[in-house]
């Protein structure tokens, strides 16, 4: 798009854009800001209200809430949720994993996955428009730039005037909110790996450790930097879903479009003026829709790759179409197949169950089935043997055969438990020890255990590494009357 284009797409719309006179009686104030804004190339996204908007705004309330509020969240006495990397232990509510559970990050990742193919493939960029982080943060930085700076005039008026007292004190408390919100931030991420009850007087007493002081600062800094500044060009330079989402969509994908057949061609016009008679369409050309569009772009141009899908560009049409007492959806949710086959918009939904889809929601069904399957299934402990290779066997008292293992056991509840090891495989082995052990709650605990297979057994195995099975039982208890098992396959040496 030339230079131009985009300082045309960018002009201010004059206040009636949609009243009884034409936009081009604005007169010389606009004109002057519309002078000001050519020599500026940053994106000033005028505010909007509508369905929408309002869907948009409920989810950012959601998604703050999770994220700033789950830290704070109780679970047996410790934090609901905590990645605790010294122990190598991440809780999550009851669930209580080891770095071995690593298959279940797979899982989520996958998950996730499929589920962006699904959402794209119906609906376009709906995690852009309404959950993707970066989305979010930048409308809460914009809320907080219109509440001190006003809307997109007033700030483009502001920036281009002198640094006065005005100026200076409108810039200065948007910043001090800016770097509060993205401390916070920086501070609930952290929390996330660090208890956070603890994390926060320490940030109040300057105690912070190195690296929570690191990583407090630099998420707090991208915070402020992507959402502050940044804004449409980490969406349209710095992110790769803009880039590639082309390959999700088809001609049946709901995308924001434009109605040209409708709408143009383009003009101004007094709301009593029959627009038909004039030769035309239902595009006032106000322009509104570039200027709420928070990465700049026309979506009266058709489709593009920076368009993330946000919807603000609906939501003013339709309040000017109001105005104008024209028929909403001028720009709308629509499919390329629809816009060109005039099809209704239950024809357009009809649409959405067709094979690419039902295969997406197959396959995820499939893998969220799979993993709720194995989290629920999961074994209350696990049992690693390693065999101690110092000595993998010995003779002792009696010609006995001795190999030695170190056991793990890793109990995955949060109450302490006790366990006994099991060993079979060959005739006569026995213990040699106690083989009674407890593990604290959430805990892990090395165990070693002395194996001995009497000598005629090992004259009959023969010399040479033979499988045995280890069996490791959990005892039950008051709290737990049932008894679970766990087994594990290791070898035993027999010396030539």
């Amino acid at each position: 798009m030339s230079q131009a284009r985009a300082d045309l797409d960018n002009r201010p719309v004059p206040a009636s854009a949609a009243s009884d006179e034409a936009p081009a009686t604005a007169g010389a104030a606009t004109e002057a800001v519309v002078s000001l804004y050519v020599k500026s190339k940053r994106i000033y996204a005028r505010s909007v209200s509508g369905w929408f908007n309002g869907w948009r705004w409920a989810l950012v309330w959601i998604t703050q809430l999770v994220f700033y509020g789950l830290p704070w969240l109780d679970w047996n006495a410790r934090q609901a949720v905590l990645f605790d990397l010294g122990a190598r232990r991440f809780y999550i509510f009851g669930l209580v994993l080891y770095p071995q559970d690593l298959i279940y990050l797979s899982a989520l990742l996958m998950i996730s996955a499929y589920a962006l193919f699904l959402f794209t493939a119906v609906a376009g960029r709906l995690w852009c428009g309404y959950a993707c982080p970066q989305t979010v943060y930048t409308e809460i930085f914009m809320w907080v730039e219109r509440r001190f700076e006003g809307d997109r005039n007033a700030r483009m008026r502001l920036d281009a005037g002198p640094w006065n007292f005005q100026r200076l004190w409108r810039k200065s408390a948007t910043q001090t909110v800016w770097i509060l919100i993205a401390l916070w931030t920086g501070l609930t991420f952290v929390g996330y790996f660090t208890p956070i009850r603890e994390l926060l007087p320490s940030a109040f007493a300057f105690t912070l450790g190195p690296w929570e002081t690191f990583w407090t600062l630099f998420y707090g800094f991208a915070t402020w930097g992507n959402a502050g500044y940044m804004r449409e060009q980490v969406c349209k330079y710095m992110c790769p879903y803009a880039r590639f989402q082309s390959a999700m969509f088809d001609k049946d994908t709901l995308i924001v479009s434009y109605d040209a057949e409708r709408g143009d061609p383009r003009g101004t016009r007094s709301r009593k003026v029959d627009a038909r008679s004039q030769g035309l369409g239902d595009c006032i050309d106000c322009g509104l829709c570039v200027q709420v569009c928070p990465t700049g772009i026309d979506i009266r141009d058709g489709l593009q790759y920076e368009c993330i899908g946000c919807t603000a560009c609906i939501d003013v049409c339709n309040g000017v179409m109001d105005k104008m007492k024209y028929p909403r959806g001028l720009i709308r949710y629509a499919t390329q197949n629809g816009m060109a086959q005039h099809q209704t918009r239950g024809q357009m939904l009809q649409r959405v169950f067709r094979p690419r889809v039902l295969v997406y929601t197959a396959i995820l069904f499939v893998i969220v089935g799979a993993f709720a399957a194995s989290l629920a299934l999961r074994h209350p402990f696990r049992v690693d043997v390693v065999r101690d290779r110092a000595s993998l066997a010995r003779i002792v008292d009696d010609g006995y055969i001795e190999n030695l293992y170190r056991l793990q056991v890793m109990n995955a509840t949060e109450s302490p438990q006790r366990y006994r090891v099991r060993a079979e495989g060959l005739a006569g082995m026995v213990i040699d020890g106690q083989p009674e052990f407890d593990v604290e709650s959430a805990g892990a605990r090395w165990v070693t255990i002395a194996l001995r297979v009497p000598p005629q057994t090992a004259t009959q195995a023969g010399p040479g590494a033979h499988t045995i099975q280890f069996h490791v039982d959990r005892l039950p208890d008051a709290r737990d009357p049932s008894s679970v098992v766990a087994s594990e396959n290791s070898t035993f040496v027999v010396p030539r």
